[in-house]
């Protein structure tokens, strides 16, 4: 797990070599919102030792990958969960694997857990961060599903859905084997038409004043600023002061909000808007957030 939160699926989806349909992706079920969601309670704690970090100001120590967090509990649990923060690991509290973790733990290794063996561990550890990074491209998948303007490319995103659900149940070895690169370029080219289509509502949104994509806005004063669909994909928004901001339509995906101030924000719709870029943001009660996302705890009651 490194100190910054996994906000690099622009570049993710959109790099690589196309790739060839699955053979029966069409006949693979829609994942359920619930899945895409971390279950701590039905993991070994993979993020916790597959993942490495290194003492910053998200994390309180160095923690190599495939070494248990000194906090990992007998029981897989975090020992100090309800004041990570406070103990300096702010990092963990930011990180979600999309229901990575409890696929990896029940269903590819059906229930083993890495402390059985060492080959068990390594495979496992190596298959988390290929589970992870497709469950997220679900995640991304199921809510182009949601946006009507996109409705014309609807089917083409049930096949990649249908895929990419197919590829998370490879063996360990497939997965470890497989090209996420070419996968992900396919996946990428679908969300950028899908968020183009979403923004084209809003006047002005495809214009080249609201392109912001892979900016560099680290610490930028965009208080109040109009951003109604804006292309934001991939900016850095590191402590950016976007209090009381307009980001209605606003294409977030991959954008790097660690610190950002999103007081009295207004994130309506948001584009492919994750869990763990709110975590790593400052909002408070006034923050007007999508209905599929949770406000995080640590937000003030007011700015």
């Amino acid at each position: 797990m490194s100190g910054r939160t996994d906000t690099g699926a622009d570049a993710r989806a959109d790099s690589g070599a196309g790739t060839q349909p699955v053979p029966g992706a069409d006949a693979q079920p829609e994942p359920r919102p619930d899945t895409l969601r971390g279950d701590c309670a039905n993991c070994f704690g993979l993020c916790c030792v597959a993942l490495p970090f290194a003492a910053s100001a998200d994390f309180a120590a160095d923690k190599p990958a495939g070494t248990p967090c000194g906090n990992l509990a007998a029981d897989f649990r975090c020992g100090i969960h309800e004041r990570l923060r406070d103990r300096g690991y702010s990092g963990c509290t930011v990180y979600d694997c999309f229901g990575a973790g409890q696929k990896v733990s029940q269903v590819t290794f059906g229930g083993r857990d890495w402390r059985r063996d060492r080959d068990t561990a390594q495979r496992m550890f190596a298959a988390f961060p290929v589970v992870r990074q497709l469950h997220e491209l679900l995640a991304y998948l199921t809510e182009v599903l949601a946006l009507e303007p996109a409705r014309r490319l609807h089917d083409e995103a049930r096949r990649l859905l249908a895929e990419t659900e197919r590829l998370t149940f490879l063996s360990p070895e497939e997965l470890t084997a497989l090209d996420l690169d070419a996968h992900r370029r396919v996946v990428g080219d679908l969300l950028s038409r899908a968020g183009e289509l979403a923004r084209s509502g809003v006047p002005g949104a495809l214009g080249r004043k609201k392109n912001r994509r892979g900016a560099d806005l680290m610490g930028a004063r965009l208080k109040g600023a109009d951003l109604r669909g804006a292309s934001l994909r991939g900016a850095y928004l590191i402590a950016a002061d976007l209090t009381g901001a307009d980001l209605r339509e606003a294409d977030l995906l991959g954008a790097d909000l660690r610190d950002a101030r999103l007081a009295g924000a207004d994130l309506t719709g948001a584009l492919f808007l994750t869990q763990p870029q709110l975590n790593a943001a400052r909002g408070d009660a006034r923050t007007v957030l999508p209905e599929r996302l949770d406000r995080p705890g640590h937000w003030t009651a007011t700015s």
